[in-house]
């Protein structure tokens, strides 16, 4: 291996983040190393969790990677555990995002052979509401409490999949940041073997769930000025 140094970003989440003490840190590590290289490194680094960081799973520049994966001067990688709420069997995505996703990407995501019925649900700012107190509105502003949504929209596939065994794949997505009229906001998505195997319901329960207990806020903009749209529902601690 060559002793040509190169740096790298290493950020910690979840258990990852307790064991170490500290959300990232910048390391120092061979030119040419793999991602084996640094998981030998952290085991050396942080000896009493040697089995946890075997356990672990690891992104490169964002992107899941392999033991095999080689690293670059500069990339950052990110160490955390499973996500909570699927497994390889039955696919589960739950993404807060910016940038409008590729469904038909998502959709090959949870889908395998057996799959033959899936349903999509798409929504989209409004621009005109007629009848409303607000009925022109020219952008809608989204705030996510980030870490927290995507583990109550992990919450709610499990509830989906309690209520419609059948269910293969799931995936919600909803966008933040600034939105304008026709642009996508949020999307779920559910496969199944057959059609009447609950994939409209359970798609219909996901978004109706989504809209009660996922935290994500949104700032409505239009010639009567802005306002934070607020629901009412709270609940059960």
């Amino acid at each position: 291996m060559s002793n040509v140094k190169i740096t790298i970003k290493v950020k910690y989440f979840a258990s990852a983040r307790e064991i170490t003490g500290i959300q990232s840190e910048t390391i120092s590590i061979n030119d040419s190393s793999k991602v084996s290289d640094l998981v030998n490194l952290l085991i050396h680094k942080y000896p009493n969790s040697s089995e946890r960081f075997k356990h672990f799973l690891f992104a490169v520049n964002q992107e899941y990677a392999d033991l095999s994966q080689s690293i670059m001067d500069n990339d950052e990688l990110a160490v955390f555990p499973p996500v909570s709420g699927g497994n390889g069997d039955v696919p589960t995505i739950a993404l807060i995002c910016e940038d409008e996703p590729d469904l038909n990407k998502l959709v090959k995501e949870i889908q395998d052979p057996s799959t033959g019925a899936a349903v999509i649900f798409n929504g989209f700012v409004r621009g005109q509401s007629p009848g409303s107190a607000h009925p022109k509105t020219d952008r809608l502003d989204y705030e996510a409490y980030q870490p927290m949504a995507e583990k109550v929209m992990l919450q709610i596939a499990d509830e989906m999949r309690i209520k419609w065994p059948a269910i293969h794949g799931i995936f919600m997505v909803q966008r933040i940041g600034t939105l304008e009229p026709e642009e996508m906001t949020i999307a779920i998505g559910v496969t199944t073997g057959h059609r009447t195997e609950g994939c409209f319901e359970a798609a219909r329960y996901g978004i109706d769930r989504m809209k009660e207990i996922v935290p994500v806020w949104k700032k409505e903009n239009g010639p009567d000025g802005e306002e934070w749209v607020e629901g009412s529902f709270h609940p059960q601690i």
